[in-house]
């Protein structure tokens, strides 16, 4: 018979195949944290702003209908980030500080299909996130009589961009804490938009171990801007062709090369 834990999927007694071990990780994990008091938090706080961006466009200069735009995407972005933070780094730790991580691993389940589970469950909470703060922005500019459809592909990209953020939070959170793992995924956040300034501060610094650190910074960690067209939706610039397909393949790459290495370290991780 299977075993049930608390905070571990329970599992049928044969051993199950790879595809069912991760949907039911992932099913559980959805279930886990959709219970966080945090996430309803920033879910709030971020379908409140989109509101009050209403108001923010008519206290400043500028296209009203630009500004709701701009604050909405902005506004989807940073609290998706802070989900996956505040939700996600956490939810590996807490199955080994529960010690039901040893429970489940003894049930057949391999350690790369329990990382697979966990992200996957969180891709959709973030899917959930993201879809109902899309819809309040939407909606908002639909009561205004101002086109919305445009703003889709800014909103898949930027679901695709948390994706790959939340893969660097369950790399994390694979082998350490959840406050460090914390503010290494905001770290991966800022420095994946301002990557672009490795490189020019590298131009600017002597040879020596300060331009090698800027370089292979510049390489490894993401460039999020790929994955950021918000201003071109918002004030409606043209993309290059092909744009669209080539981000999508950069973001999706770059998200399973991150898990692939997620699953590499928790592999190696001892729980005696």
């Amino acid at each position: 018979m299977g075993v049930a834990t608390p905070g571990a999927p329970t599992l049928a007694p044969a051993s199950p195949g790879a595809l069912s071990a991760v949907t039911a990780i992932a099913h559980n994990t959805f279930r886990e944290a959709i219970r966080d008091r945090i996430l309803y938090l920033l879910l709030a706080f971020a379908i409140l702003l989109i509101a009050v961006s209403r108001l923010l466009a008519m206290l400043t200069v500028g296209s009203e209908e630009k500004i709701i735009k701009d604050v909405g995407l902005s506004a989807i972005s940073l609290f998706g980030v802070l989900t996956a933070m505040f939700v996600g780094v956490s939810l590996v730790w807490k199955e080994i500080e529960r010690r039901t991580i040893l429970t489940l691993l003894a049930n057949p389940v391999r350690r790369w299909q329990f990382v697979a589970g966990k992200y996957l469950g969180l891709l959709l909470v973030l899917a959930m996130n993201v879809g109902l703060m899309s819809v309040a922005l939407l909606a908002l500019l639909w009561l205004r009589g101002e086109p919305a459809l445009a703003l889709l592909p800014a909103l898949g990209l930027t679901y695709l961009e948390l994706a790959l953020v939340t893969a660097f939070a369950i790399l994390f959170s694979s082998f350490t804490n959840p406050m460090l793992a914390a503010l290494g995924t905001f770290s991966v956040y800022v420095v994946g938009h301002l990557s672009w300034s490795l490189e020019l501060l590298g131009e600017r610094l002597p040879a020596g171990a300060g331009r090698v650190l800027c370089a292979v910074l510049y390489r490894v960690l993401p460039d999020l801007e790929r994955l950021n067209i918000r201003a071109e939706v918002v004030h409606g610039l043209p993309l290059p062709d092909g744009y669209l397909v080539a981000a999508t393949l950069y973001g999706v790459s770059y998200a399973v090369a991150v898990l692939v290495l997620a699953c590499i370290v928790f592999e190696r991780r001892d729980f005696a």
